[in-house]
């Protein structure tokens, strides 16, 4: 196992947890719609438009899914190459961190039992210490998802390494070389990251609370 598949294993998270999202908005507006006036049954052509338009929406919609689910989107949002890709993904199947869903042939997670390597097994594989003073994007508790929760006065923001960060700090290296990249396009993936890094950590505080986010965000889909 390789830090990077832990990378492509929340990637794949956070798209499912968006697309269900998109679903449940698209349910409440559709009841919404749902509450059609007497005018509206009389407009027959009105109704059928407005209806051929939600499924045009619905198939681009599913389409761009596809395509972030697909080795070729999770490379290019990762900034990991597509073979490094195959070579997670097929990782993961074989160490039952991931399954091919049985209903569309997507890789899904594992979600229990990648909860529980990140409890018992993360903080002893992939170790992580306060380094040099650098510049870079606020991880663990100076990370927003953290932020205000265990911070106290005088410690250093901690970050992981960037010359486009904005924050000054102790350097901390991510689970893989792109994370400040792919961070960069996707909040709920940073969360899922500057959370993981508490765990890696492995202060108990910060590594409670870390773990209490994460199982709700694994098993949680409203939060």
């Amino acid at each position: 196992m390789k830090s990077q598949d832990i990378l492509v294993l929340f990637k794949i998270l956070c798209i499912t947890r968006a697309a269900a999202g998109e679903l449940l908005l698209h349910s409440a507006v559709s009841q919404h719609d749902a509450g059609w006036s007497d005018d509206t049954w009389g407009n027959g052509d009105s109704w059928e438009a407005d209806q051929l338009r939600q499924i045009d929406s619905l198939n681009e919609a599913e389409k761009q899914r596809e395509y972030l689910f697909s080795v070729r989107g999770l490379s290019e949002s990762l900034g990991i190459s597509k073979s490094e890709i195959n070579n997670c993904i097929t990782r993961c199947l074989n160490v039952n961190l991931a399954k091919i869903s049985r209903i569309n042939q997507r890789i899904e997670v594992n979600k229990k039992t990648l909860f529980n390597f990140i409890r018992y097994g993360l903080r002893l594989v992939f170790p992580v210490k306060p380094a040099e003073l650098t510049r870079g994007i606020p991880t663990t508790f100076s990370a927003p998802v953290l932020q205000g929760s265990l911070y106290s006065a005088g410690d250093f923001m901690l970050v992981w390494p960037d010359p486009l960060g904005k924050e000054m700090g102790l350097s901390i290296a991510p689970l893989y070389k792109s994370v400040p990249f792919a961070v960069r396009q996707d909040p709920e993936l940073y969360a899922c990251l500057a959370l993981l890094d508490a765990v890696r950590i492995g202060n108990p505080r910060e590594m409670k609370l870390a773990l209490e986010k994460l199982e709700d965000k694994l098993f949680n889909e409203n939060v």
